[in-house]
């Protein structure tokens, strides 16, 4: 299985974009409201990413789910600091928790904690997640208007791809 080796080069590679793309002054430019509601609406992605991935890292039933939960919470945790400081460089709030949505969605997998339920259910929550999450990143690309933060969506993309492959049963047959 190739899963940390092929996601930390992908994570590196998106890392060295993002800082690049971050290593901006703080007077930069607000971007328009387009960059700005992907900078938030990914911000809540990644958190609801993280938040899912420690919880299966706690309740999986497999270890190739654990396996695929902590590569999530590592990569999401990388590239959420670095879109908290383009957004921070950009003067962009960030909303502090992960959309009602999301947060219904982590319930409804939780509530298989203990069951053979719960694999199935938390792969495929994180299908939907990252597929939503790449259709925000996939806009941001070709519409988007800040160069920086188009930059950082294109960084980000072949992350979350690899992720969406995973879950979807590239690596995890639960």
């Amino acid at each position: 299985m190739r899963l940390s080796h092929s996601c930390g080069m992908a994570a590196a590679t998106a890392l060295l974009a993002l800082a690049t793309a971050t290593a901006t002054p703080a007077t930069a430019a607000t971007p328009g409201g387009k960059d700005t509601n992907f900078l938030q609406a990914i911000h809540q992605s990644n958190l609801a990413e993280i938040a899912a991935g420690q919880d299966a890292r706690t309740h999986a039933t497999t270890a190739c789910v654990k396996r695929v939960a902590a590569v999530l919470v590592r990569d999401h945790t990388k590239l959420d600091a670095q879109g908290r400081m383009l957004a921070r460089n950009k003067g962009v709030s960030l909303p502090a928790a992960p959309t009602a949505a999301q947060q219904r969605q982590l319930a409804a997998v939780k509530a298989h904690a203990g069951t053979s339920a719960y694999d199935p259910a938390w792969l495929k929550a994180q299908a939907e997640g990252h597929t939503q999450a790449l259709k925000l990143i996939d806009n941001e690309i070709s519409s988007g208007t800040d160069a920086k933060v188009r930059a950082a969506a294109r960084a980000a993309r072949p992350i979350v791809a690899e992720h969406l492959a995973m879950v979807r049963g590239g690596v995890c047959h639960a």
